[in-house]
């Protein structure tokens, strides 16, 4: 149990490989998080809005473009991270 809670409070950190869960099912998948770089996320994180948003890149290349401002809530910690 007390892994499992500590798995939850994990936080997502540049480079980590995460799995996105989102509302565009066709994008479902492994995905490398970085925070997302537009200049709206960046001032919300300045302000100190607690949702941060992420920027996921596809390892394998497979899209050309990648997911902006993705939630915390659509990405998990993929187990390849830790």
């Amino acid at each position: 149990m007390t892994d499992t809670l500590f798995r939850d409070a994990d936080l997502i950190e540049s480079g980590d490989l995460v799995i996105y869960h989102g509302s565009i099912e066709s994008r479902h998948g492994l995905y490398i998080a970085t925070h997302c770089p537009c200049r709206d996320c960046i001032l919300a994180d300045f302000h100190g809005v607690a949702d941060a948003r992420y920027y996921l890149t596809d390892p394998w290349a497979e899209y050309r473009h990648n997911l902006f401002h993705v939630r915390r809530q659509s990405i998990t910690r993929s187990a390849a991270s830790t």
